[in-house]
């Protein structure tokens, strides 16, 4: 169980020259080892996680999934922004084959977003559709959830209370792969890290080795 990248690059064109995300990259994260990934801002992190959830393709290579693997917390394909928070968490519920009512309930639970729970999620400010968005993640049931930058852009203190809570609980018998130019957000749920550097990842085995080179190139 596992995801697995063999040889990946990656390439964008700016217009001005030629961005390499990854270049000829091989490594694997296997289940029960959650990873943190310290990056830059700017340099692909989120890039990494679109592929490792498929949602984007390497120029070279192969990524192999052997587990289920989340869409990215903060990903909004397959959320509808017209629709509601019940009609979006059932409707998400049956694309993954679990109970409508069980993740419906989960959401309102988490989220708390009160009466807007029943209105279109364009009406939410930022933090609601933040916190409805990672309520629905953790409302899943994944071996590895891939999360962009840690918590929601929240300042809800008992929001961030009970989904911390219920992530650590999940993290038990999941793996969490995190992406991040902040050490201090990996931190708490990570055994070990990463850094993304010249196309490179280059994994440790303690996230103070990891620290120790990305301050380094800072």
């Amino acid at each position: 169980m596992s995801i697995e990248f063999r040889n990946v690059s990656k390439s964008f064109w700016t217009g001005t020259h030629r961005k390499v995300i990854l270049d000829q990259a091989s490594f694997k994260i296997e289940l029960g080892r959650s990873m943190g990934i310290l990056a830059p801002n700017g340099t692909g992190k989120t890039t990494i996680i679109n592929m490792m959830a498929g949602l984007e393709k390497p120029d070279e290579g192969e990524v192999i999934r052997r587990s289920r693997v989340s869409f990215p917390l903060g990903f909004s394909g397959g959320i509808s922004a017209k629709h509601t928070a019940v009609e979006n968490s059932r409707y998400i519920a049956r694309v993954y084959g679990l109970d409508p009512d069980y993740v419906e309930a989960f959401c309102r639970y988490l989220a708390d977003v009160k009466e807007y729970f029943e209105m279109p999620l364009n009406t939410y400010s930022s933090g609601m559709r933040s916190r409805f968005t990672f309520s629905l993640l953790l409302a899943l049931d994944f071996d590895i959830y891939l999360i962009d930058e840690g918590m929601p852009g929240t300042t809800d203190v008992e929001f961030n209370r009970k989904a911390g809570n219920i992530l650590t609980e999940r993290l038990k018998r999941s793996t969490v792969v995190i992406v991040s130019h902040n050490p201090s957000v990996i931190e708490k749920h990570c055994s070990s890290a990463a850094v993304l550097r010249d196309g490179r990842l280059h994994i440790f085995n303690s996230l103070q080795a990891a620290k120790k080179m990305y301050n380094y190139d800072h």
